[in-house]
């Protein structure tokens, strides 16, 4: 056998369907249908992997999970939830999930979970996105993208409208795509329309339709977005471009929640759920006189702001190995990132966001030769001002900090996961910082440890842990080896 799974779930089918399925690829395969029964088992062996529903008939799932990773740190949980929504998928992380598959799931999905689950627990090299939930369309598990989880798992249940505000290339469709796809009008069409796409003497015909002979060329009638989008989302995108007059009647429609098309009289009722999106900021075009108020409170019901690629740096790797695989699944040749790339595509500024990172591994999936790709090709690919552009405008501690880590990405690749990293880091910055301290309040301890905002005793635990003698100026402590050998 590969691995030894265990799954609770109190449907006896599911448990039937799951346990027949991971057999057929291997595994050793025992099921539960209740946490005390996982007590029971988990007493008599620790499984490699624990697959477990959420809603159980003695407790909570999730609750249980987070004790069996704090306990097992090791142990890789694959959480399966009938309750489809981003906060299942949000609190499955928080508490330490390796995977949250909603229900139903896709029984190869589920395999693909285990194989990445068993591959971390025998620390096999982290090379895909196998665990980001394949029925979701967005990729991310830094803090700034949980906090947009949180919004979206708020609305999903819902009809609020909704405005998403980000820069160019930020993911305003996806997030729209997943308020749709995880909500209660999934099974009806989601239509999207760029309003800034559109000539401007078109956009009512655009939005509400028009009756044969309303305008010349209008051969016949033909439905506009809000009849197409009937029972389902309307994603007003570029919202901020939409022309005054539009403005006025998009308006009317989400007071009354009715519409006529162009040259029609009949009224038709819209039964749509709206989601706008905006890269301007729409409170400045209200003081301007370029957008209406009204129109900004009646689409700003729930504001979701999207980070810049740039803010979330904690998920580009995640994300540049998302395009490659997905440019590979198109018939592109396989590429893989080595720590000193993933390092380089890290501290580029990313003015293009999430887009542009997809077409530089598109690029780089065609045009490299290598299977594996350098941070010399990254930076090439990148047109050479990917150093220039993150550090221009930074901070030269932060810009100190990058360059660091890029020369460790090169010169010791290991140090960047071998557990080293934070206290090397940290002890570089930090030596400097209490030597420059201890020399301005002349090796006063109590002074230097007042401006650096901790008490004295903190401060004398760090001299002794670095190593720096303030008799000496600051300089390292010597031992009695070295103080023998300086006198001779």
């Amino acid at each position: 056998m590969i691995g030894s799974i265990l799954v609770l779930d109190d449907d006896t089918a599911i448990r039937t369907v799951v346990a027949q399925s991971l057999r057929r690829a291997g595994y050793d395969v025992m099921t539960v249908a209740t946490l005390a029964e996982l007590d029971v088992q988990l007493a008599i062996k620790l499984p490699d992997v624990l697959i477990s529903d959420v809603v159980l008939p003695d407790g909570n799932g999730l609750d249980r999970v987070a004790r069996l990773t704090a306990e097992h740190p090791a142990l890789p949980v694959i959480v399966l939830s009938a309750q489809n929504t981003l906060s299942t998928a949000v609190r499955a992380t928080e508490v330490g999930a390796y995977d949250y598959l909603p229900k139903p799931f896709d029984l190869d999905a589920l395999s693909r979970a285990v194989q990445g689950a068993l591959a971390r627990r025998q620390g096999a090299p982290f090379e895909s996105v196998d665990a980001e939930d394949s029925a979701l369309p967005l990729i991310g598990r830094s803090p700034a993208m949980q906090d947009v989880y949180r919004v979206i798992a708020r609305v999903v249940s819902n009809d609020l409208t909704v405005l998403i505000s980000g820069e160019s290339g930020t993911g305003k469709e996806l997030v729209a795509r997943a308020i749709h796809d995880l909500g209660t009008r999934r099974r009806s069409p989601f239509v999207a329309l760029n309003m800034a796409a559109i000539p401007r003497e078109l956009i009512e015909a655009e939005l509400f339709g028009h009756e044969r002979g309303a305008f010349t060329g209008a051969q016949a009638r033909s439905a506009g977005r809000f009849e197409q989008a009937a029972g389902g989302t309307l994603f007003l995108d570029e919202i901020g471009d939409m022309p005054m007059e539009a403005q006025t009647r998009l308006l009317r429609v989400l007071q009354s929640g009715e519409f006529t098309t162009v040259g029609g009289a009949r009224t038709i009722r819209a039964d749509v759920r709206i989601v706008a999106a905006t890269n301007r900021e729409l409170a400045q075009l209200v003081s301007g006189g370029q957008f209406r108020e009204d129109l900004f409170y009646r689409l700003n019901v729930v504001p979701v702001t999207l980070p810049a690629l740039r803010a979330r740096r904690q998920d580009i790797a995640l994300l540049a190995r998302h395009f490659l695989d997905k440019a590979a699944e198109s018939g592109l040749p396989r590429k893989q990132l080595d720590p000193a790339a993933i390092v380089a595509l890290e501290n580029y500024d990313w003015p293009g966001n999430v887009r542009e990172l997809e077409n530089i591994m598109r690029r780089i999936a065609v045009l490299s030769r290598d299977e594996r790709i350098g941070a010399d090709e990254v930076r090439a690919m990148l047109g050479g001002n990917a150093t220039a552009a993150v550090f221009e405008g930074d901070p030269g501690i932060e810009a100190a900090v990058r360059a660091r880590l890029e020369r460790l990405a090169r010169e010791e690749p290991a140090a960047l996961d071998d557990g080293s990293l934070y206290d090397r880091i940290i002890g570089e910055v930090e030596r400097p910082l209490i030597e420059a301290m201890l020399a301005r309040h002349g090796q006063n301890q109590l002074r230097a440890a007042r401006a650096l905002g901790i008490n004295r005793n903190t401060l004398r635990k760090r001299l002794d842990m670095l190593g720096i003698d303030p008799a000496a100026g600051g300089r390292p402590r010597l031992t009695s080896v070295e103080r023998l050998d300086s006198v001779f």
